[in-house]
């Protein structure tokens, strides 16, 4: 089989997923229907569809997938206990004498509320609705107040515990486990969520700190465009109160993931029940919130889920159609090597960054490509944080960012399209930067954590 039928397959879930329609009934109805289709006409094994129950129990019973509803139960109870929104008051007040202090405020509260998080759709309407009004009446260029909130937002891709490297960990572990199958080689090395944790330390504060870099530098330049606010007086007690559990709360997550002493899921247990329990100490969090906390954790969860048994439909039947022979033979037979092919699967996530969240991405795009990158040598924690940052910057480059709709559904009448626009082009530069620096360095995304194994 030529796997001609795959790419028609892949062609129709993108057009249909254009439209509009529900992304997990989309992957699986699609590829069932060419399933049925290509058994009436002799050119598919049936035989694929029986290794579906155990793929699907499998995915089911992964423990390390346990831990995306905890992480997300953490973010939308941090969320609603109104952490985030008494955080950015009050660096508010702190760099409120610095010209450009707001647009700080903003980068370093975003920076936390996307480790809790760790999803870009909350942490931009999120951020859009507590900060944007504060940034236009302080004077602040439309522009660049659309683009520092739409840029933090999208921190949540690649800042830990992020539920986007979750995802991307599961299944590039699986992918490498895969490549290692097809060469006949047996490593004892093994890839989890806590690597791509702790490779993408790095890369994700390098980026807030060029981030902060460039909004200083725009103050200095342009001290019109970010404006200095009255300087307040700042209570210590009440700072601190406001700064440290939720910095203790993440640093307990985190560092016990990059100590070793518990594992991801382990950690978004940990991290679920202290946001709990700040929330109960602050007293923001009364049966009705926890109910709404409870119940967007239970939406998120049954949606990646849904996807999840979408995606395992989806690429079952894409191999019953020799779709993966069909890429593993293109993309080895492209000029320029591993080069070309990890350049044109970049290129091609980027643009798939349009029509598809990351969740549709991860299941769908990284198992196809994933083994075939791996078995040319990439590094697979290289590879997860270069996908990450990939997307990231998809979803913040107009006319179709994922981050741009948000904002300007939360904006709607503060903000002309226009300057939404033009503030993110600053933004994708450093992201772009940031890639390429990683290109050229792997390190950055490998170094720590060869050094934490050894």
């Amino acid at each position: 089989m030529d796997g001609t039928i795959a790419l028609w397959l892949f062609a129709a879930v993108c057009l249909l997923l254009m439209l509009g329609y529900p992304v997990a009934f989309t992957l699986a109805g699609t590829a069932l229907a060419f399933a049925a289709g290509g058994i009436i006409a002799g050119v598919f094994d049936a035989a694929f569809l029986s290794a579906l129950p155990g793929r699907l129990f499998g995915t089911m019973s992964n423990t390390t997938l346990i831990a995306v509803p905890l992480f997300v139960l953490m973010g939308v109870i941090l969320e609603k206990s109104k952490v985030a929104e008494e955080l950015l008051a009050n660096m508010a007040h702190l760099l409120g004498g610095v010209r450009g202090g707001l647009s700080l405020s903003v980068v370093l509260v975003g920076m936390l509320l996307a480790a809790s998080t760790g999803i870009v759709g909350a942490t931009v309407v999120t951020m859009g609705l507590l900060s944007l009004p504060s940034m236009l009446r302080a004077g602040y260029s439309p522009a660049i107040a659309a683009g520092t909130i739409c840029a933090t937002g999208t921190l949540g891709q690649i800042i830990p515990p992020s539920i986007a490297l979750v995802l991307l960990g599961d299944v590039l572990s699986s992918a490498y486990q895969q490549a290692q199958l097809r060469m006949n080689v047996y490593s004892p090395d093994t890839l989890s969520v806590g690597d791509l944790f702790v490779g993408a330390l790095v890369p994700g504060l390098l980026l807030v700190a060029l981030y902060m870099v460039f909004l200083l530098l725009v103050a200095w330049l342009r001290p019109g465009l970010l404006p200095a606010g009255r300087r307040e007086p700042v209570d210590t007690a009440v700072f601190l109160r406001g700064l440290l559990p939720p910095l203790l709360l993440i640093g307990l997550v985190l560092g016990s993931i990059l100590a070793g002493a518990a594992t991801p899921t382990e950690a978004a247990g940990v991290g679920a029940v202290g946001a709990w329990l700040l929330a109960l100490a602050k007293g923001e969090i009364p049966l009705e919130r926890l109910r709404a906390a409870l119940r967007n954790t239970l939406e998120i969860t049954a949606m990646v889920f849904m996807i999840l048994v979408g995606a395992a439909v989806f690429s079952l039947v894409f191999r019953g159609f020799g779709g993966e022979e069909l890429i593993h033979a293109f993309l080895t037979d492209l000029p320029g090597g591993v080069f070309g092919a990890t350049l044109f699967v970049m290129a091609l996530i980027f643009l798939l960054g349009f029509i598809l969240d990351f969740i549709e991405i991860t299941f769908v795009v990284v198992p196809i490509v994933g083994p075939v990158l791996l078995m040319m040598g990439l590094d697979p924690i290289w590879l997860g944080i270069m996908i990450a940052l990939n997307l990231q910057t998809s979803f913040l480059t107009p006319p179709f960012g994922f981050a741009l709709f948000y904002l300007r559904g939360v904006a709607a009448g503060q903000l002309p399209t226009g300057a939404i626009y033009r503030g993110v082009i600053p933004f994708i530069v450093i992201q772009l930067l940031v890639i390429a620096a990683l290109w050229r360095w792997p390190a950055l995304a490998t170094w720590l954590p060869a050094a934490l194994t050894d």
